[in-house]
């Protein structure tokens, strides 16, 4: 019985931890994602993009999949509305918001692109 429930804890908490894992979004990849999608299509360095905002900003802009970020990038960034409003975009938006907050203007962290 005690062998028993120790497998299905064990079990519990490795499928917990591959769902965490999978979930979370990775700042780094983020800021690869911008420079490949965004950059030339907006004109600005990620340091100069993420700090447009407050890390607050962000989330906010963030929020709702991304809904307040596509509709004022689009508009500022016409070149970059296709990318935005596309299924890459909606793939990419965890890691690109991650980047962002993690480098919005508040935050002290700097990126090197």
């Amino acid at each position: 019985m005690l062998t028993k429930f120790a497998s299905i804890s064990f079990a519990a908490l490795v499928g917990l931890s591959l769902t965490v894992s999978s979930a979370s979004a990775d700042h780094a990849r983020g800021q690869k994602l911008y420079l490949k999608f965004m950059k030339d299509a907006t004109g600005i360095k990620g340091d100069a993009f993420a700090a447009q905002h407050t890390m607050a900003e962000w989330k906010n802009l963030c929020s709702n999949e991304g809904a307040g970020f596509i509709d004022e990038y689009s508009k500022k960034y016409p070149g970059a509305a296709d990318f935005l409003k596309g299924p890459q975009f909606k793939k990419f938006q965890p890691d690109i918001c991650d980047f962002v907050i993690h480098y919005a203007k508040d935050s002290g962290n700097v990126p090197s692109c």
